[in-house]
């Protein structure tokens, strides 16, 4: 309690907690995006709205945000918990598995993005090292709101989602030596070369995460098995928020972005089998804070300064997305999307992030950076951010219309595919799909199969295979693939969140028809049944049986028998994922 006996944030507390379980699901009745609403609420709300009024009006001091830094570190905290949250869906494994996107499609887009934003400032008289940071930290999009954006649109586990994330990834992980290197140059001041200076930040970054990974490792999953084994939710509770903000404390503690931190603790207990229980106790603290984030980004926009300078903010915000646009349109087509998706990408991913408040913070206490170039920057990565939704939805709306326009070049599957009738759709051409495809081969049956890897495409296409590349999820390649005379579709991909999507999508349009997926685990099987499917294989299941089988038939079990049993088990656990006719979405 201060001084007065009030407690600290009280008031902004409740006045963000009347806001969220009011104002927010009002504007959302009205269709307007929770991002949005909460990114606008801070704006009218903030220290630049209707704040600067209170004096004139004392109701408005208890309605508004005269204070933003009395919500900044319960913002930041929402940032944090987000990065935990995304790392929680990775895994070392799928890091690996995403290197050509992750450090191929993400490295050139901040590079390219880095060298047009840098070299522009630089011909506005900027020195070196400003134009440097401006460049590096313009490249960045909004995690936090693309991110929420591909979630409430359930485009995660599509190409274009995955795409993202990869560029998204990379960004957060160039925010480490971005960081390292502001804070050498602001205490080397103009010692040493750059490239010298640039050579340690890296090795810092590094050696720091590799470290923390590894230690990490040793310690965390042993305490969520002693605390697991306890049964205490609360301890549990307790420990996951522990790992999130400990683990983040000493990325900053090292010279790091917390956010980085908070990833890294992400990925380290989703190679537990903790992952989907902290991700539930999670869920709540990230989706109240993540608002708090946005309603803070809102209080920092100065309306007033749009009024004083009504032609270069504009000017500039179009700029920003234009020069970051033209990059990732080009790679993101050069990747293997379409032009619509690629178009939809480039809007989605134009905006400046949220790392420019800190990146830009830290430079201007360095003195790297004028204060009024600065400030001008702040204001234009806020308004962009600000209008970020707006335009993500004007990307969706332009990449299908160009999809629909060029789709017939691209896609094509009248090209070598023949009069489709009475086939089976195969959605991901990987290992499981090619051996779906062969046996149908054997069997006479007409199919044709649908892969969003570009290169495989390409590979398979020469050896004769009826493949064409897309997401199965979008209705007007299902048509072209004449969805309504199919027999069935079989879906067999990677990326839980995609076959989920694509579930979705099919169900959608053709109700009764009889979808078969294939599942990672029975939880993912049941999510997969939720989603619409007619069958879902867990694979889990599937090699646990067969295990069994073998191991029956060598304790002298006749097959017949072994079989039997088999069979029961398999009903016994599946019998809740399967039903006829399948359940409409």
């Amino acid at each position: 309690m201060d001084a007065h006996g009030s407690i600290p944030f009280l008031k902004e507390i409740i006045l963000f907690l009347a806001l969220s379980g009011v104002l927010i699901p009002l504007l959302g009745r009205l269709r307007i995006n929770p991002v949005l609403g909460f990114l606008s609420v801070g704006a009218v709300l903030g220290p630049y709205g209707l704040a600067s009024h209170a004096d004139a009006w004392p109701l408005l001091s208890w309605l508004t945000f005269a204070r933003p830094e009395d919500v900044e570190f319960l913002a930041e905290l929402g940032v944090i918990f987000l990065m935990f949250m995304i790392g929680l869906e990775m895994s070392v494994e799928r890091l690996w598995s995403m290197r050509r996107q992750v450090f191929g499609l993400g490295g050139l887009q901040v590079a390219l993005s880095a060298a047009a934003i840098g070299g522009l400032a630089w011909s506005f008289g900027n020195a070196v090292e400003a134009s440097v940071i401006l460049g590096v930290v313009l490249a960045f999009s909004s995690t936090a709101i693309v991110m929420q954006l591909l979630i409430q649109r359930r485009e995660l586990g599509t190409p274009l989602g995955q795409a993202a994330f990869a560029i998204l990834l990379f960004q957060d992980l160039a925010v480490v030596p971005l960081l390292v290197l502001i804070s050498i140059l602001g205490a080397a001041a103009g010692e040493g070369s750059f490239a010298v200076l640039l050579g340690s930040a890296l090795l810092k970054g590094v050696l720091t995460v590799l470290a923390l990974y590894l230690i990490g490792r040793r310690v965390i999953r042993p305490l969520f098995h002693q605390i697991a084994s306890e049964r205490q939710p609360d301890t549990f509770t307790a420990l996951t928020l522990l790992t999130t903000l400990g683990v983040a404390t000493l990325t900053w503690a090292a010279g790091l972005s917390m956010a980085l931190g908070a990833l890294l603790a992400g990925l380290i207990i989703a190679e537990t089998e903790f992952r989907h229980e902290v991700e539930i106790t999670i869920e709540p603290f990230k989706g109240l804070l993540m608002g708090l984030f946005f309603m803070s980004v809102g209080m920092g926009i100065d309306l007033r300064a749009l009024l004083a300078e009504p032609l270069w903010i504009p000017l500039s915000v179009l700029g920003l997305l234009a020069l970051k646009g033209l990059v990732l349109v080009v790679l993101l087509r050069r990747f293997g999307l379409s032009w619509g998706r690629a178009a939809e990408g480039s809007l989605l991913l134009g905006q400046g992030g949220e790392f420019a408040f800190i990146v830009i913070g830290l430079a201007l206490g360095f003195g790297l950076l004028g204060r009024e170039i600065g400030q001008f920057m702040l204001i234009v990565v806020g308004v962009s951010m600000l209008c970020a939704p707006v335009i993500a939805r004007l990307g969706q709306t332009l990449g299908n219309h160009l999809d629909r326009r060029l789709a017939p070049a691209e896609t094509a599957p009248e090209t070598g595919l023949g009069e489709l009738q009475g086939h089976v759709i195969i959605a991901g051409f990987g290992r499981v799909g090619q051996m779906v495809a062969q046996m149908l081969a054997e069997q006479g049956i007409p199919f044709v199969a649908i892969e969003s890897d570009a290169k495989l495409v390409a590979q398979q296409r020469k050896a004769g295979m009826p493949l064409v590349f897309g997401d199965a999820s979008r209705p007007e390649l299902l048509r072209k693939l004449r969805i309504d005379r199919a027999q069935s579709v079989v879906l067999t991909m990677d990326h839980t969140a995609a076959a989920e999507h694509a579930v979705q999508g099919i169900r959608r349009l053709m109700p009764m028809l009889r979808i078969i997926a294939r599942a990672r685990d029975e939880r993912h099987a049941l999510r997969l049944r939720d989603a619409g499917a007619s069958v879902v294989v867990p694979e889990t299941l599937e090699s646990g049986l067969q295990l069994t089988g073998w191991v029956l038939e060598s304790l002298g079990v006749p097959p017949e028998a072994s079989l039997r049993l088999l069979e029961q088990e398999r009903e016994r656990r599946i019998v809740a994922l399967r039903a006829e006719p399948p359940a409409t979405a």
